[in-house]
């Protein structure tokens, strides 16, 4: 098609082994496959035409699983292609609804190759498909709408948790913070900073959320090899020691 049209284009392969999760590794493959390429080839950008009807999907199977506000903002119009940080993603068609987009192409004269796995409901997306298309009474547009407002409000989580950060000190090796009266979820994401701060993964929201219970309660707890105090009203946070083969539980997490 684009050969018809005199567009340029490079057609990338990806060569994937069998086995189980093969949307989500195809989808983590294309990202990498398409990152790699837009770096290599010196573009501002990449572009993908998800739409509303896809934002909506999204945001239902993220609730469905009991996400949190950053999960629930679903897809952004602009961020970084997944593994990919050096290239910027850009999904400047969230706003419009597929049949619109399919109105475009049918009046344009093009055909759109079909993706069968898109109504395989072996796939939980494709159920979830098939369910929201069934529930008529769903507005699919205010679905979208909504993961926009909770994009919105995950910038100003995101925004406090930054200015809380900011009020952290160092000590030598040790990182000195008071979460004071700040609400559980800009704490949680000031962990998040303490933890990328040491150079640590990123841990997992259930791991965090039960590093900062601990913590809470004037707890030690170790968390992405991260020991934290929260004996006093300033929490102390520095590189856990090295366990001893025969180290006994003491209350820590991992």
């Amino acid at each position: 098609m684009c050969a018809s049209l005199g567009l340029a284009h490079t057609i990338l392969t990806l060569n994937m082994a069998p086995g189980s999760g093969v949307q989500e590794r195809a989808r983590e493959g294309r990202y990498a496959a398409l990152g790699d390429w837009a770096f290599a080839t010196g573009l501002a950008a990449l572009v993908t035409a998800h739409h509303a009807d896809d934002q909506a999907e999204t945001l239902v199977m993220r609730l469905n699983r009991g996400a949190g506000v950053r999960g629930l903002a679903a897809m952004r119009r602009v961020s970084l292609v997944p593994g990919r940080p050096q290239c910027p993603l850009l999904r400047p068609l969230l706003g419009w609804r597929q049949a619109e987009l399919d109105a475009v192409l049918t009046g344009s004269g093009l055909n759109p190759v079909l993706d069968p796995s898109n109504h395989d409901t072996r796939f939980e997306r494709a159920r979830i498909r098939t369910d929201l298309a069934a529930a008529s009474w769903l507005n699919i547009g205010a679905l979208a709408e909504s993961a926009s407002h909770l994009a919105e409000a995950d910038t100003a989580i995101e925004w406090a948790a930054a200015r809380e950060f900011g009020s952290a000190t160092r000590s030598g090796q040790t990182l000195a913070w008071s979460p004071g009266d700040a609400p559980r979820v800009v704490v949680l994401r000031v962990l998040e900073h303490i933890v990328a701060e040491f150079g640590c993964a990123a841990p997992r929201g259930s791991a965090l959320a039960r590093w900062y219970d601990q913590l809470a309660i004037g707890r030690i707890a170790t968390l992405a090899n991260i020991r934290g105090d929260g004996r006093k009203s300033v929490w102390r946070f520095a590189k856990a020691p090295p366990r001893r083969p025969d180290h006994a539980f003491d209350g820590e997490i991992c």
